[in-house]
This record gives structure tokens, C-alpha cells and sequence, in this order.
């Protein structure tokens, strides 16, 4: 349990370091050339059949975007973009999706 805990933190720090390593401006320019299309440069997207990426977790983005990569994850547009896309490139991407604040209000 208590080796579990340590590995989880370690893996915590390390992929808090990676975000940190990440160029925002650069991850915005990406998602202005390849994704704004269909996801919004703003995150809101602009087709029925994608998804919102604005405040999503950049681990959780980073792991979509390897995972269509690696062929691990199919779908017909994003991995044919992904498999163009270095770790760099996709921490750049998470950087930048996950830096946009959403907020939600209740309907009353």
C-alpha cells in the first residue's frame, strides 16, 4: 500500500514537471493550425461529434492524444492528426486546452 502511494507520487511529480516543461504559446498555435476546426481554439467545439477539450486535465488530454497516436485509440480524423504529433507537441497542446477556465451555472 504504502509502495503504491510513493509510486503514485512519484508519478504525480513527474508528470507535474512535464506540464510545467510545456510552451502554452506554442500549444495554442497548434490548436489554432490543427484543431480549431473542429475542437475551437477556445476548447468549445464547433462539430456535434467532438468533444469540449477547455479545462479538461492535461494528463488526461496528453493520454487521449498518445493513445490515438499509438493506434491505441481509433478514430478516423484524430489519428491520422496525432501520428503527426510529438510528445512535445501533444504537452504543448494539453498545456494550452487545459489553461482555459470554463465555469457552469446551475439552471434555477
Amino acid at each position: 500500500m504504502i509502495r503504491a502511494l510513493a509510486a503514485a507520487a512519484v508519478l504525480s511529480c513527474a508528470t507535474a514537471a512535464a506540464s510545467l516543461a510545456a510552451d502554452m504559446a506554442a500549444g495554442r498555435e497548434m490548436a489554432r493550425q490543427k484543431c480549431q476546426v473542429c475542437h475551437g481554439l477556445d476548447g468549445i467545439a464547433k462539430i456535434p461529434i467532438a468533444p469540449h477539450l477547455a479545462g479538461e486535465s492535461a494528463i488526461y488530454l496528453q493520454t487521449q492524444l498518445k493513445a490515438f497516436r499509438e493506434g491505441k485509440r481509433q478514430h478516423e480524423m484524430m489519428s491520422v492528426v496525432a501520428k503527426q504529433l510529438s510528445d512535445a507537441d501533444i504537452a504543448d497542446l494539453a498545456a494550452w486546452y487545459s489553461a482555459i477556465e470554463i465555469s457552469a451555472e446551475m439552471p434555477e
